[in-house]
Order: C-alpha cells, then structure tokens, then sequence
C-alpha cells in the first residue's frame, strides 16, 4: 500500500472507482505533454452531455475483444435488395423475434450457435451457413467432467506444445469426434489441422439430428426473400437474417500511434504492452482469445501490468520486444490461418506461466514433486486451475495447496446429490497412477 501511494496509484484507483460508479464515457486518452518524463495521461471523459479532463499516472484498456461489431455487408452479394430483415448478433435480445419464422445465422461461433439453438424452438426453420464449419464441444466431457478440467492440464499442454503439430491436433481432433462424427453432421472443418477456436454446445448435434437445424455452406447471393447458397443451386426462402460475422479490434479513444491494428490485429507485447512507448504506464487487458477460459487470463495479465506499472517488474527493450511481436504474429498466421482475428488465440497454459514467470509465481512441478510429491502430481495431471499461480510469489495464498488438492471435490459436490453404496471415482485413482508414470517419462526425455 506504501508502494502504491509512492507512485500516486491511490488517486489513479480512486479516479477509476468514481468513473465506473457514475458511468461515465471515455472520449479521449492522450500523452500529457511531459509523457517521456513522467508517462502520465490526459483523460477526457462524458457524462449527462459535459466532459471532464483527467490526469492519470497509467491506464488500463479493458475494452476487450467485443467492443465493436464487423458486418462486412460488402461480402455478401445482394443483401441491399434482401427485403427481410438483417442485423448482428450484438443486436440479439431475445428469441422471440423469431416467433414463426425463417431464419438464416450467417457464422458459426459460439454466439452464431447459441443463437441458432434458442432460435430453433420458436422459428418456423433455421439455418447455419458456415464457410469453414467448427469443432463443437460439449461442456459436458469425459466421465461427466467439465472439458476445461480435462483438456486444460499440464500433461495435454505438453503433448499440444512437443509432439509435431499435425499429431496433436490429430489426437485433439479424435477426442472430438469420439462425442460425434463432425463429418457426418457437415460441422467438419475443412482444414482440420489449422486450430479453429471450438464451439461450446451440448444441444446442436440432438438439434441437427432432429431436423430442428439444418447446416448450409457459405451464402453466395441474396434475393428479395431467399437466399442461395454455394454449391447449392436451390433458393432457401427466408425472414430474418443474423450475422455472427466477429468483431473489430478498435480503440477509437486513443491515437493510433499507441496501439498500432494491422489486419485485426493488435501489435503488443505479450498481447498488452504498446512496445514502442517511452514509459510502460498504459496495458491493454482481455485482448486475447486463449483456449480456455478469460478470467485467469486477464487476472494474470493486470497482476503482471500492476508491477509493471509500480516498477517491480521491468519490460525488455523496444527492439526486443517489436521482434517478438513480429515473430509471433508471423507464426500464428502460420498456425491459424488468415480469418478474421484467429491471430489473438494462443496456447492457454503456456501463455499464463509465461506472465506467471514474470512475477515469480509460476509452480515449480519438479521442486514440488521433491518436497511434496502428491501436489507435484495434481498440478501436472489435473486441471490448471487458478489456485496454482497462488503457491508462491506475490499475492500467495496459504490456503491454495489445499484447495487444488480438493478441487474435484467440488466439482461433483453440485451433481453427487445422490450417492450410490460402494461408489468411488475409479477414474481419478486410475489416472493418479498412470500420471506418475507419464510425469517420470517426461522428466527423463526432458520435456520438463
């Protein structure tokens, strides 16, 4: 706390609890004049129509990756003429425009599905058309798991991360099709080696199969009340047309000289910093699409960015950083393909014991598996949950050996409201022994 008023944080977080109690609108983000000298900010923000000029000694962009939708009309042939109606997925409320009605979802992420589910149950026919097509995950996984807690392990990061990358996706693309035979279904991706963010959802394969949703591939034109679509030479009549067409990186309230956009992409440093400014006292948090969940991401980036901001924790050169920016943005282009902003997703666990390295508070496996073996076993094998990055370093919690160790505890606690006599997880003390073995193995091959 002494640290924090030092460096004048204390007005800076007073500053910021003010403005989201009263909402208030950000205008502009400028470099005080003295910026080489201090890195402090000029604020301008709006509220009931009168603006307000601020001074902040750092900032952070928490706008995120959905601030401002892309509806790319110029791609889709004929929709001027389309007489229906049309509007983005950000524009969705509720089903029940969709009452008696033909409707056509236009993309097929997680909103484009989610939407075309709930849509199903009160439209007359729905449709999904999708170019490239998905892999679908049930949320529901192996032995009734959740799929985080199965696939977001260190044992799966070290197999995606070492083995070549055609076998590991290979081997991820046969756990999803042990659920349902995506080709079947027309859900197949058409590269399904390139890494193609996964669809959450339990209800659309029972939907498909049911007739309820029917898969198209990408539109070719629209007329006045249909749409035909490639490969198909047919004209689908229709009403409402949804576009799940993605969003646009955008930061309209500051130069672009500070965060420079490429191509839907963000050029930062470890997906935060601006490389190329004199002081490091603006970040940008939620700028990622990691393959997994957000919240650890972006709890791990603001406690990098708040050392960093206090000093505690330095950035490497300018040089060295605009380096690994390129590099990085050339490999993943490389990796996931050219659509749309694929080029924010990274490996998840790799990406948090990177930020967690920075702070001192990513677990050692192999110091733990010496002085407390058990651990060592469920930080490796089980899930990665957040409690691991509060064994040691800043912000260290006493309590976070335990709660990994009894994380699955909790887990079932919410479904086990029944217990069966004689019942146990035999699946959990199978992998416990199996884990040690895997763990030796990739001790003696180095992979740690």
């Amino acid at each position: 706390w002494q640290q924090l008023q030092q460096r004048h944080l204390v007005p800076f977080l007073h500053q910021q609890l003010l403005l989201a109690k009263n909402n208030f609108t950000v205008v502009s983000i400028r470099k005080h004049p003295d910026f080489a000298t201090t890195g402090q900010w000029n604020a301008v923000t709006e509220a009931g129509g009168k603006q307000t000029s601020h001074v902040f000694d750092a900032v952070m962009v928490c706008s995120g990756n959905f601030s401002e939708p892309s509806l790319p009309l110029q791609c889709f042939p004929g929709i001027e003429r389309f007489r229906g109606q049309y509007f983005h997925s950000r524009q969705y409320k509720h089903p029940d425009v969709f009452q008696g009605k033909r409707v056509l979802v236009v993309g097929m992420g997680n909103s484009g599905v989610d939407i075309a589910v709930e849509a199903s149950r009160v439209a007359a026919k729905v449709m999904i058309s999708t170019t490239r097509g998905a892999w679908l995950l049930s949320r529901v996984f192996e032995h009734g798991y959740p799929w985080d807690m199965i696939l977001n392990t260190r044992l799966m990061s070290l197999i995606k991360t070492n083995l070549p990358g055609p076998l590991s996706w290979w081997l991820l693309n046969y756990k999803v099709n042990r659920w349902f035979n995506h080709a079947n279904y027309g859900l197949q991706p058409e590269n399904s080696w390139l890494v193609r963010e996964p669809v959450l959802n339990d209800d659309l394969p029972s939907y498909i199969l049911t007739g309820r949703i029917t898969i198209k591939p990408g539109v070719k034109e629209f007329k006045d009340n249909s749409v035909v679509f490639h490969n198909c030479p047919e004209e689908e009549p229709i009403d409402i047309v949804v576009f799940c067409t993605g969003y646009t990186v955008s930061f309209p309230f500051l130069e672009e000289s500070v965060v420079r956009v490429e191509n839907k992409h963000a050029s930062l440093y470890k997906y935060v910093f601006p490389p190329q400014l004199q002081k490091p006292t603006l970040a940008v948090l939620g700028l990622i699409k990691p393959l997994g969940a957000i919240m650890p991401v972006a709890e791990m980036q603001a406690r990098w960015v708040s050392r960093v901001f206090k000093g505690l924790c330095q950035l490497p050169p300018q040089a060295v950083m605009e380096k690994e920016v390129n590099e990085k943005k050339k490999n993943q282009i490389q990796w996931f393909g050219l659509t749309f902003d694929e080029v924010l997703k990274t490996e998840w666990l790799v990406y948090l014991d990177t930020l967690a390295s920075f702070i001192g508070a990513k677990p050692s496996v192999l110091g733990l598996l010496c002085t407390d073996p058990r651990l060592a076993l469920t930080i490796f094998f089980g899930p990665c949950s957040p409690y691991q990055y509060r064994l040691e370093g800043p912000g260290r919690w006493q309590g976070a050996r335990q709660a990994i160790l009894t994380q699955w505890d909790r887990v079932l606690k919410p479904t086990r409201t029944r217990v069966p006599a004689g019942s146990s997880s035999s699946f959990l003390s199978l992998l416990t022994v199996v884990g040690l073995l895997l763990l030796l193995a990739a001790v003696i091959f180095g992979f740690l």
